[in-house]
């Protein structure tokens, strides 16, 4: 089996390259090849068991989807995208890729011959719902999107099913919760905060809270998030239909039980390096989200995720701190 992901040098890409180097086995079938893309050429790991190509290319250049796909990848897992608050600021650049580099991949494929017909993973959001949300939003609860990044992945979804009922792709779209702790450096995302509150406190480093702590989300950890795209990548897609968006599995949280998390964890000192940092923005999109889901559908299809916010700060720690928090440092 061949994979190609798009989007290989963010942070989900770099957890789901490691996670089939680690298990090359997907759906029954071996991983014998990886192709790497990104906006700038990912860093090519070596890998014995298989071949890895890695290179640059810019989805919505118009003649990049056709090059990316000359070999035929089995399995297209797409995670390019401008993220929340970037494609809010951002109007043209987030419909540009998010919108028109979607398609053009699609395009792409279509156009391929030899009766190609990948399985295409989509990174989507729930972002495409919009309120007023039930205290559960149930898997059949209609996307309105508030924001334009929850639109342009509702126009992306969109695409995906139409390709997919017309025989062109075999896709599925995974509206993935707040993606928590996400290592390394904060990003543009309206949601990073969600991760900053308590990674920078476990390292000892400073936090800004720029939302109340009664703001409920939903949260999966980045070792559940590459899960969902590799279970998605092999299981069986006959069950979708023409519904081939599904709500990831997560755990609904509200800041002040993260909050709580971490203290059973790291202790009393980490939460003193919280500090309230209002932003209307980001309060703003944020407040546009859903805090509880069902995900009946995708926990029937074999989807799995934590259990507490305890649990996701662990797997931080096992992950990114060797398992260890760091030593105080010494005064």
């Amino acid at each position: 089996m061949h994979i190609l992901i798009i989007g290989a040098a963010g942070m989900l890409g770099r957890k789901i390259t490691a996670a089939i180097l680690a298990e090359p086995t997907i759906g029954g079938r071996t991983v014998t090849a990886l192709s790497l893309v990104d906006l700038m050429a990912p860093q090519a790991p070596d890998w014995p068991a298989g071949r890895v190509s890695a290179k640059a290319a810019d989805l919505g250049g118009s003649a990049a989807p056709a090059e990316l796909i000359e070999d035929r990848p089995d399995v297209i897992i797409h995670l390019a995208a401008v993220v929340s608050a970037d494609a809010e600021l951002h109007f043209d650049k987030g419909y540009r890729v998010n919108v028109d580099g979607t398609r053009a991949l699609l395009e792409a494929v279509r156009h391929a011959g030899d009766a190609y017909h990948p399985r295409l993973v989509f990174a989507s959001s729930l972002a495409v719902f919009g309120p007023p949300f039930p205290n559960r939003i149930p898997d059949d609860f209609a996307p309105a999107p508030r924001t334009s990044y929850g639109t342009q992945k509702v126009i992306a979804e969109l695409l995906i099913n139409d390709y997919s009922r017309k025989g062109m792709i075999d896709g599925v779209s995974l509206r993935l919760p707040t993606i928590s702790i996400r290592p390394g450096k904060p990003n543009a995302a309206a949601s990073g905060f969600f991760s900053g509150i308590i990674r920078e406190p476990l390292i000892g480093q400073p936090a800004a809270l720029p939302v109340p702590d009664t703001t409920r989300h939903w949260h999966a950890s980045p070792r559940s998030a590459a899960g969902f795209f590799l279970h998605a990548a092999g299981m069986d897609t006959a069950s979708l239909g023409h519904r081939r968006a599904l709500n990831m599995p997560g755990l609904s949280a509200t800041v002040a039980e993260q909050i709580e998390a971490l203290r059973a964890v790291a202790g009393q000192s980490a939460i003193d390096l919280i500090r309230p940092a209002p932003d209307p923005l980001v309060a703003d999109i944020v407040g546009g989200w859903g805090g509880d889901y069902e995900a009946s559908r995708a926990r029937a299809l074999g989807f799995t995720t934590e259990g507490s916010f305890e649990d996701i700060i662990r797997v931080h720690i096992e992950d990114e701190l060797g398992g260890a928090l760091p030593a105080p440092a010494a005064h």
